[in-house]
């Protein structure tokens, strides 16, 4: 019998069990990573370096950003590592660690997503009350609360996991550290209530979320079909696409990955949503920001364009 005070490790999933596939996974996350880092970085240098992009929009765009960031480079390194060397160990402390910060990115990503749909809301439906309902002061409130929201729920959720007793042996059927494979280990009925509990509270929360962002769009919707111009119209929809894709994106790859039936649940399947759902967005939502916002694609251009003209000066004075 296995004890979660004695245990030293866990056994994550094997993402194949050819060698030739491990090393694809190894050369396909490395590619997935290296697009975000560079596609996120670029955002965030952007939005750093462009006064255009100093608005409330661009400041919860840099926090999302910063979200992917994190959540990729939580999940991601490990996979890489366990692909490239052939094994399938994670410490106890490192799955404590990767299960704490991929909830408290993958939380905190999920309350900006529904401020930035306020965001959109004061743009839309009360243009006149934007500098005042969003001034400096009211967004880096927003921010540090939706920060804060996801620090709490992610350490409640770690600190229950990691006291209940483990007896059904170390191994997760997944490649990451996640609160439903740790649950199937527990031997405690308390403990598996008392986290069934704070899931319940988190599900409230999320659903409140879902509640506001439903209601604002539908707010939005309402003001924009009532805009006379067609042009009017186009412009200001295209100003809510990009946050629209990219909570799409985010809502649907978690509710399908979680809330899939049992009856279509095998291991292929669990792995491919999984990936899905931590890896895919985060290498997304930079590029659907990009496409979808002209000002973030010119300032993005612009920042290119400075870094290839400083590296390019900084060959001439070298010679």
């Amino acid at each position: 019998m296995w004890n979660s005070s004695s245990m030293v490790q866990f056994l994550l999933l094997a993402l194949a069990d050819r060698r030739e596939l491990q090393l694809l996974h190894f050369w396909l996350f490395l590619a997935i990573s290296l697009a975000a880092l560079l596609a996120n970085g670029l955002i965030l240098s952007a939005v750093a370096c462009d006064h255009h992009l100093h608005t409330p929009m661009g400041f919860f765009l840099l926090n999302l950003s910063l979200t992917d960031l994190g959540s990729i480079c939580t999940t991601v390194p490990k996979a890489m590592h366990n692909s490239l060397w052939d094994t399938t160990t994670i410490s106890y402390t490192g799955c404590a660690a990767q299960l704490f910060f991929f909830l408290f990115f993958m939380s905190a990503e999920y309350c900006l997503l529904t401020t930035m749909c306020y965001d959109r809301y004061v743009a839309i439906c009360k243009p006149l009350h934007y500098g005042t309902l969003l001034g400096s002061r009211a967004c880096a409130h927003m921010a540090a609360a939706a920060w804060a929201t996801g620090f709490l729920n992610s350490l409640l959720h770690t600190a229950n996991t990691f006291s209940l007793p483990l007896c059904q042996g170390n191994a997760l059927d997944q490649f990451f550290c996640e609160i439903p494979h740790i649950l199937k280990l527990s031997c405690s009925h308390s403990g598996y209530l008392r986290e069934i509990g704070l899931l319940m509270v988190s599900s409230c929360l999320v659903f409140g979320c879902f509640i506001f962002i439903v209601f604002s769009y539908v707010q939005i919707f309402r003001a924009v079909l009532r805009i006379p111009s067609q042009q009017g119209r186009h412009k200001a929809f295209s100003t809510c696409l990009p946050h629209l894709a990219v909570l799409s994106l985010f809502v649907s790859t978690v509710l399908l990955s979680h809330l899939k039936p049992p009856s279509i649940s095998f291991p292929s399947l669990d792995l491919a949503l999984s990936v899905l759902y931590s890896v895919v967005p985060p290498a997304l939502n930079p590029l659907i920001y990009s496409l979808r916002s002209q000002e973030v694609k010119d300032a993005i251009r612009k920042t290119m364009t400075g870094c290839f003209s400083g590296a390019i000066m900084c060959q001439v004075s070298d010679v």
